[in-house]
């Protein structure tokens, strides 16, 4: 066999080996790389949440909780979230009035906070399930681009009760959000999507399909991702969501 054949033949067998499947016996860092993150818990007290370090989160014996745990029939992250605080008794941060369970960015070399530029690549794919979306004006907010000195997010991503998915843009750090509809997916239907700040380009992208976003009058300040669960339910129902994969690339 010359080495152009082997070469195919290689390529052809590690296409046919299936990914490794997640182990369920595990904590949620046992399956997926959790050095990016720290988790953003509904407990604790108002405005001094509990928070679970990326530390804590890696490896099989990692962090698990009544919020944030592994799906036994399929590996993947489960992430709840209670609805209104003043209903269920949920703690928030002192710059919010909705609970969640939820990731924060850092950064997987010391595990403090990051800030990025939004220069060259700075990317988070992510794909999830909404099993029950929050009845709040456009649902659980599932993904963000949050600038960090401002402390306010620049992108906040929504999905519906109806499975519609929008996106809010703050044109300034106090204004309203600007909504643009990115798509639509069926509750409990698995999707991908790409959240963007690369080359002071912000964008959007849902299984495959990309809207390229205005950042108004933001002077590409430094930002952050957070994905999860993040419920801004009127009512007291929570919200559930399941994660997949999840990828940070910045370069």
């Amino acid at each position: 066999m010359n080495s152009a054949i082997r070469t195919l033949a290689s390529v052809a067998l590690l296409a046919s080996i299936p990914a490794m499947a997640a182990n369920p016996n595990c904590a949620p860092g046992g399956n997926f790389d959790l050095s990016y993150w720290n988790l953003q818990l509904p407990t604790g007290s108002s405005g001094s949440i509990d928070i679970i370090k990326s530390k804590q989160l890696q490896g099989c014996n990692g962090y698990t909780g009544p919020t944030f745990f592994t799906d036994k029939s399929t590996g993947q992250i489960v992430l709840t979230a209670p609805g209104n605080p003043s209903i269920t008794g949920c703690a928030t941060t002192s710059g919010s009035t909705h609970c969640r369970t939820e990731l924060r960015e850092v950064n997987k070399s010391n595990g403090q906070n990051a800030a990025w530029p939004p220069t060259g690549t700075n990317t988070l794919d992510v794909t999830m399930t909404v099993i029950t979306a929050d009845d709040g004006s456009h649902g659980t907010a599932i993904g963000q681009v949050f600038a960090a000195e401002a402390s306010k997010p620049l992108a906040e991503m929504y999905y519906s009760k109806k499975g519609e998915i929008v996106v809010g843009v703050k044109p300034n750090e106090d204004g309203n959000q600007v909504i643009t509809k990115l798509g639509t997916v069926p509750v409990g239907q698995q999707f991908k999507y790409q959240l963007s700040y690369s080359n002071n380009v912000l964008s959007i992208s849902i299984n495959g399909k990309r809207t390229v976003l205005s950042t108004f009058e933001w002077e590409s300040p430094d930002c952050y991702f957070k994905t999860g669960n993040y419920n801004q339910g009127k009512s007291g129902a929570s919200s559930e969501v399941r994660i997949a994969s999840i990828q940070v690339v910045h370069s």
